[in-house]
């Protein structure tokens, strides 16, 4: 999704965190370090052990904000500024979505930062941290996406990556967590519908983006193309249970944390066609979902 040239993109400025470099190779190399990759793009759990990251409380310290990102020419041609400028666009609809909306951290990782729920690196991917309402995302990520994961990771794909790890701090908010502990596994578990809810929440704010204007009145983001779409349905799929599973060459569903390929792309689109009011996940039947 492109951003509109002229609007003015400059919000609450994303801020920069970093320290030690991250290393892909680790303990797990080849297939096996793709597949902890994918497991990890949209999840809120750490599984850098496995790629001899190694995990870790604290935090470490901030670097200054994000710069050069004023307005939305900025945010087409640089990854880091999309994500800043796409922070101010995901935190109006919810606004305007949700009473009493408070807004999460956003943090662009440099090589490896130290949060509450272990460490943020372009191994762990993008991930919501609940213990401290902070997004960590390291934008270098987006060229492992490319390059070792074979996606195409353009810009929607990039936007829908932060929109569904804002609908897991909408979902920390409306206490869905704490409501439905993700507790166990399998196709109709909490875990799935969690995953799948943040899906839904990332397809109702896309459709509705192009809604959201500047000060001026400018809107942030022109109409998303159909190519888009399916770039951003593309990343859904990529990191479906069953696909990510394909790569060790066994499916096992009642494993699965985060739905199939087919349930991430269709909730998406449930989301986009039917606003985030058709994202009640939890009220489906088990074997509908």
């Amino acid at each position: 999704m492109t951003f509109n040239p002229d609007a003015d993109v400059r919000g609450s400025r994303a801020t920069r965190r970093g320290g030690r470099g991250a290393v892909i190779a680790g303990g797990a190399g080849g297939a096996g370090a793709v597949v902890v990759l994918l497991l990890m793009l949209f999840t809120g759990q750490d599984f850098s052990g496995f790629l001899g990251g190694g995990g870790g409380g604290g935090t470490s310290p901030d670097q200054g904000v994000v710069e050069n990102c004023d307005s939305g020419a900025d945010a087409n041609a640089n990854d880091d500024c999309r994500l800043d400028a796409g922070e101010e666009v995901i935190n109006a609809y919810w606004q305007s979505e949700l009473d009493g909306y408070e807004k999460p951290k956003l943090v662009l990782v440099e090589q490896q930062a130290q949060t509450p729920c272990g460490t943020a690196s372009n191994q762990t991917g993008p991930f919501y941290c609940p213990t401290d309402r902070t997004v960590y995302i390291d934008p270098t990520f987006w060229s492992i996406l490319r390059g070792q994961l074979g996606a195409e990771g353009g810009d929607l794909a990039q936007l829908y990556v932060l929109a569904h790890e804002y609908g897991h701090h909408v979902q920390n908010l409306l206490g869905v967590f704490e409501e439905y502990p993700r507790d166990g596994t399998g196709e109709d578990s909490n875990a799935v519908r969690t995953e799948l809810q943040a899906d839904c929440f990332a397809g109702a704010w896309t459709a509705a983006a192009p809604d959201q204007t500047d000060a001026e009145g400018r809107p942030f983001l022109l109409e998303p193309t159909q190519a888009q779409i399916d770039d951003a349905l593309n990343a859904a799929a990529a990191v479906g249970d069953d696909h990510i599973q394909q790569q060790s060459g066994q499916v096992n569903p009642e494993s699965w944390t985060h739905g199939s390929s087919e349930q991430r792309q269709r909730w998406f689109m449930a989301g986009y066609e039917g606003g985030s009011t058709a994202c009640d996940t939890f009220v489906v039947p088990a074997g509908e979902l």
